[in-house]
């Protein structure tokens, strides 16, 4: 697409709710994706085809015994870390977390504090009944970005502590990686394009929803996706970075479509980038520069958001309209992104195993499925509708066998926070079964890079009018809600940390991060207007 070098998220976006985000949720049909799609999949793989059919039966293998384990252990697989004891139970669940790509963090804001969330909340929507949200006639989920609560929980100094310990404790960047010397230019347009710059010591706010889900609903029923885009993770010019390197080898998957997901990692080049090795789900300098919204979807991230999260205001637990994952984040996005290029020799027949010998288990036998390479290759993305998150449908994705390894995350309190790696596979309960709300703020951990700055800039311009933020469906937002937060607001309510996150001061540069690290940040506050 020789257009895509123009940049889509950052066109106006038409009004809307969270469910123009997904396709199941907007009612949006299901249409055939064009040819291109076929030749994309045929370039990605090119060369490598016995490779990936390889690597494709030992993700099977693999599948098939971690499935069982957390189908066995349900909630009690989630890690969980307590603040009060932050440094210490973070590094004894290093390890799980990494592998989890999820974790409940307890006690972050004090819980009469987060309990009080809540109130003031409802009190704000209470004075400015023109609020949308969704589903209209009785809503759950919120098209507020910038109420005082939201403004406040989102630069809390606990907050900003936990976002700083997963970022610099999980990912890493490569520290001879460098930024383009002109930040307004284009990284194509000529000479040698560099891999872009992350700070991981400091992070920028991200203005996302808010969700108070009342007792019974079933219409926020959202299934089995990921955030983050959806045809875009097999794009060149998505998460393949070819507009960063025109010669391509430098995308985030490159290591699946060679067939090497589980090979060791290697070192990073002088690039900035891995060469050859395995596919790391926490490789920084790669994921800052993919482009994860092409088609200007509304509620489709432009953002490098490394771990989505929310903070509860009130109790929430199984069953009872709370978050569900699949806590195995880097077989899951690689089984995802090979899904496209293998099909089922033999059907599932009706009523499973009707036919003696043949069921459930023999359909999901890697002998049942071929690779579809060459004159067999169709542009089937499964569950990827352009403009919209990666969705699972039922039956699409069976060796994930999503209806026993969705877990829900263990009971919360208000002030807990959850976090999920940004390729984790979650839904929410299909129906609130509960007796009392099910509240959350939606507030993820984004890092600072060029883009990040680049998105910051604009959503500070959105929070000054008032307005949703980029990424969301537009119109006049809170430009006319009474009480909505202001710079006057932030600056005397907020510490000048949680002031910096909304990039309405200057970025502070920490000594101890990288050489890297600094560059990002020097090269963000020119962006911002700082220098």
């Amino acid at each position: 697409m020789a257009s895509l070098d123009a940049t889509p998220s950052n066109l106006p976006k038409a009004e809307g709710d969270i469910s123009d985000s997904f396709a199941s949720l907007s009612g949006r049909p299901s249409q055939p994706l064009p040819n291109r799609f076929r030749e994309l999949k045929l370039r990605l793989v090119q060369g490598h085809e016995d490779a990936v059919v390889a690597s494709w039966k030992r993700l099977l293998a693999v599948l098939r015994k971690e499935n069982n384990l957390v189908a066995r252990m349900g909630p009690s697989i989630i890690p969980e870390v307590r603040f009060s004891h932050f440094d210490e139970d973070l590094k004894k669940a290093k390890g799980e977390i990494e592998k989890r790509g999820v974790a409940v963090i307890r006690g972050v804001i004090p819980e009469d504090e987060a309990r009080a969330y809540k109130f003031e909340v409802e009190e704000y929507v209470r004075q400015n009944p023109q609020t949308r949200g969704f589903p209209q006639e009785n809503p759950q989920v919120f098209e507020l970005y910038w109420s005082p609560t939201q403004t406040r929980a989102r630069t809390h100094p606990n907050l900003l502590t936990v976002q700083r310990a997963l970022m610099t404790n999980f990912w890493h960047t490569s520290p001879t990686a460098t930024t383009n010397p002109k930040p307004n230019s284009s990284s194509s347009s000529g000479g040698t394009p560099k891999s872009q710059s992350v700070s991981l010591h400091t992070s920028l706010a991200y203005a996302d929803r808010l969700r108070i889900r009342q007792p019974g609903d079933a219409h926020f029923a959202l299934g089995p996706h990921q955030d983050g885009g959806s045809v875009e993770r097999w794009e060149e010019f998505g998460y393949g970075n070819r507009h960063l390197f025109p010669s391509g080898g430098h995308g985030v998957y490159d290591a699946v479509f060679r067939g090497e997901w589980d090979a060791p990692l290697s070192q990073s080049g002088q690039d900035g980038q891995r060469k050859g090795g395995g596919y790391d789900p926490f490789n920084a300098t790669a994921r800052a520069s993919a482009v994860t919204d092409l088609y200007n979807g509304l509620g489709a991230c432009s953002m490098f958001r490394m771990f989505q999260g929310w903070l509860a205001m009130s109790e929430s637990g199984p069953g009872r309209g709370t978050l569900l994952v699949n806590p195995l984040v880097k077989e899951t996005a690689v089984y995802a992104l090979l899904r496209p290029f293998f099909r089922a020799r033999r059907g599932l027949p009706e009523g499973e195993g009707s036919e003696r010998g043949w069921g459930k288990g023999g359909f999901l036998e890697e002998e049942n499925w071929e690779f579809t390479g060459g004159e067999k290759m169709t542009s089937d993305l499964q569950g990827a509708v352009p403009g919209c998150g990666q969705e699972f449908p039922e039956g699409l994705h069976p060796h994930l066998e999503l209806e026993r390894t969705m877990v829900h995350v263990p009971e919360v309190r208000p002030g807990d926070y959850v976090v999920w790696h940004c390729d984790t596979i979650h839904a929410v309960d299909r129906k609130h079964n509960g007796t009392g709300d099910s509240s959350v703020l939606y507030i993820p951990v984004c890092p600072t890079t060029k883009g990040n700055a680049e998105y910051a800039a604009r959503q500070r311009d959105a929070f000054l009018r008032g307005t949703p933020g980029p990424d969301f469906p537009g119109g006049e937002g809170e430009s006319r809600h009474i009480g909505r937060a202001t710079d006057e607001y932030v600056q005397k309510h907020c510490t000048p940390a949680g002031v910096q996150t909304l990039a309405l001061e200057e970025l502070p540069v920490t000594q101890n991060d990288t050489v890297n690290g600094k560059a990002a940040v020097a090269e963000a506050n020119q962006i911002l207007g700082f220098s």
